[in-house]
């Protein structure tokens, strides 16, 4: 058996109509998952899927559903579709994102609501409807939080962002801790600046050519270079691995301050 083959596993990616999320699935698609998406705008996540199956040759095993991560019955009823269709989600990719940029003294109570809810209550929501669909299945699985390296260092100006993605960060470690004893591994990928639809407006900005300035490879990264953590992460092969955080950021941490 090659190390990251999933064949018969299947996965839920939330976030996963465009980027990052949409790149995740047709990895895991690639590699023989049966793979959902969920997300809100279900029209979109239904052709995205089609392209998939298309590309891969496999058909029907991506399907879109309408899932909204700030609803717990809209997760409840994800999970409860995916399983009908597919069986339980033994790989869960918790991907589902947002940012608001803005000095912290202009954050209103609703704009910092609104990244609390998705990026953190969200976060844990999923994992919470993953883990006890897996415990009940006594599958056991894999979760892995998507973080950011702005949950470990910060610059200005997306205070909601980063103190969510600090808080996902620890909150991997709690969940890793507490259902290691159900074969429940949860681990979080921590990407630097990658090019999608949250910050392309960013990264081609004065500022974003400055940020990428400080990468020590000289450059953002390409999707492709989250291939080898994601499979790692989703697979056997990190089968000892749980409650780590493992940053795909040319090196911007390690970087001089």
């Amino acid at each position: 058996m090659t190390p990251f083959d999933l064949q018969g596993r299947t996965a839920l990616v939330t976030g996963g109509f465009s980027g990052l999320g949409l790149h995740f699935a047709r990895v895991l698609a690639g590699h023989g998952a049966n793979v959902a998406l969920a997300g809100r705008r279900i029209e979109l996540g239904r052709s995205v899927a089609s392209d998939i199956c298309a590309s891969i040759g496999r058909p029907g095993v991506v399907r879109a559903y309408e899932v909204d991560v700030t609803d717990s019955s809209s997760a409840a009823e994800g999970f409860a579709a995916v399983t009908s269709d597919f069986g339980v989600p033994v790989i869960v990719v918790n991907n589902a994102g947002t940012v608001i940029r803005a000095p912290s003294l202009d954050v209103s109570d609703e704009d910092w609501d609104a990244v609390v809810g998705v990026n953190l209550t969200g976060v844990f929501r999923i994992a919470q409807a993953g883990a006890r669909a897996m415990v009940r299945a006594g599958t056991g699985g894999t979760i892995i939080n998507i973080a950011s390296i702005l949950g470990l260092r910060v610059r200005p100006q997306v205070v909601s962002y980063a103190a969510t993605k600090a808080a996902v960060v620890h909150l991997t470690k709690a969940l890793a801790l507490e259902w290691a004893e159900h074969g429940i591994r949860v681990n979080a990928i921590a990407p630097g600046y990658f090019e999608t639809e949250l910050n392309r407006e960013l990264l081609n900005s004065d500022a974003g050519r400055a940020i990428i300035s400080r990468v020590p490879q000289k450059r953002p990264g390409q999707l492709a270079d989250l291939d080898g953590p994601l499979l790692l992460l989703a697979s056997d092969a990190s089968a000892y691995m749980t409650g780590a955080v493992l940053a795909v950021d040319g090196g911007h941490l390690v970087n001089t301050l």
